[in-house]
Formats: C-alpha cells, structure tokens, sequence
C-alpha cells in the first residue's frame, strides 16, 4: 500500500470513530477556548485506548506518512501519529531512530497539549539522548514556547527511570521561576519520580529550593511524603 492510500485509510478509520459528544467534552478538558492553553485544537472524540489499537493495525506506517499525520488538524491524528512513531523508534534501527528523532525536533509546533508531549517526549527524545550529548534539553528548556519546556523535564522521565537524576534536577532548577501551571505541574511530577527511587536525592533538591518552588510543583513533589513531613515542607518547617 502506498503512503498515499495508507495516509486515505487512516484517516476513514479516524472519521469512522469520531464522536461528536465526546469531541465536544475533549474541547473543555483541553482547554481550547479563548486564551486557554490548547486555544483552537480540535477533536474528533476518539480515546485513547482506541488509538493505542489503531497505532497497533498501522504500526509500520513511514516516517514520511507520520510527518504528514502529525500535521493534522485534529488532536487525535496527532496523537496516533507520535503512538506509531514512538512504536517506530523502538523496533527500528538507528538510522530509523535518528529520523524519528530529527521529526520530532521539527515538528514541536504540532506537539502542542500535554498529552502528547507526556506520551511521545519520554520514548523519543529520552530514549534518543539517553547515551548522547543532551544540550538540546536545555535549549527546549529556554524556549519560549511552553509545550518545548515540558518536553524538556518530561524527556527525562527516561533516564529516571533507569536511575539517573542529574538532567532532572538541573532542569528542575532551571524551571523554577517558569510561570506556567503545566510546567509546575510536569516538574513536580518529575520530583517525586526521582523520590520514588531515591528518598535522599530529592529531599536534597527540595531543602534547598522549596521555599522559592511554586506551591503547585511543591506539592506535586511531596505528594506521596509522610503527612507529618508534607506538612512541615508545606509550612516551611523543613
């Protein structure tokens, strides 16, 4: 099948599957109204199990072909495009995994809600620069674009875990004075994933920043903490 018809099938099987109501509901939850973080998406109503056995029927799709997908207008056909590509870059070779990698870096703009960043940043550009030079991180991290800096801390939850914080902790600090909620939010996140496997590790991070931290991020992080030892770093009592 050429990437033609296989692009015309994919997308019969989108319209197919779409549900007004539930698109409809996915506009609120995602926040597409005016001013709103995903000001402007639109949604066919399709879940996410769904396009998880959808990405399953065409995993194998082109890299050509998930680029065009993943320009789509709709949420859903993006989503289903970074499945097949995330799918892609594990079974592939590293030629394979470099495209998808570089299609990743040139297609942010359509990689514009959490989550797709949340579902696609960890097993792409994680995996990709987990024994490689990592100062694309910092840049995206000083990007003026919001769903760039989520990628950013949320690339690391790769090398989490497999039990290397450095990247994390750096980018924490330097997201710290970020003033977006789903930035406070996707690093506090990432805090108490390091905490989960090393206690002392983000107790570290958290002594000597949690003052300045966003309250959001702080509770993020301490979330799963022994009440009596939330409520001290909640009161400043730490």
């Amino acid at each position: 099948m050429s990437d033609q018809s296989t692009l015309a099938a994919i997308k019969r099987d989108l319209a197919h599957l779409q549900d007004p109501d539930s698109a409809a509901f996915l506009q609120r939850f995602f926040k597409t109204g005016p001013g709103e973080y995903g000001h402007g998406d639109s949604f066919r109503g399709i879940r996410v199990p769904v396009l998880r056995r959808l990405a399953k029927k065409y995993q194998g799709l082109s890299i050509a072909t998930g680029r065009r997908l993943l320009r789509s207008k709709y949420h859903e056909d993006r989503l289903l495009a970074l499945l097949i590509l995330t799918e892609s870059y594990v079974r592939g070779d590293d030629a394979v995994k470099e495209a998808v990698f570089d299609l990743y870096l040139n297609s942010t703009r359509f990689i514009n809600n959490w989550d797709l960043v949340d579902a696609s940043a960890p097993p792409i550009l994680g995996a990709f620069l987990w024994e490689r030079e990592r100062s694309v991180l910092y840049h995206l991290a000083k990007s003026s674009n919001l769903w760039e800096r989520r990628m950013s801390i949320m690339a690391t939850f790769y090398f989490i875990k497999r039990g290397e914080f450095n990247e994390t902790l750096k980018l924490s600090a330097m997201l710290l004075s970020d003033t977006e909620d789903l930035i406070h939010k996707a690093v506090g996140w990432m805090l108490r994933e390091v905490g989960n496997r090393d206690t002392a590790a983000e107790e570290k991070f958290l002594k000597k920043h949690y003052r300045s931290m966003p309250r959001v991020m702080l509770r993020y992080a301490i979330e799963k903490f022994p009440e009596r030892k939330r409520q001290q770093y909640l009161k400043g009592q730490v």
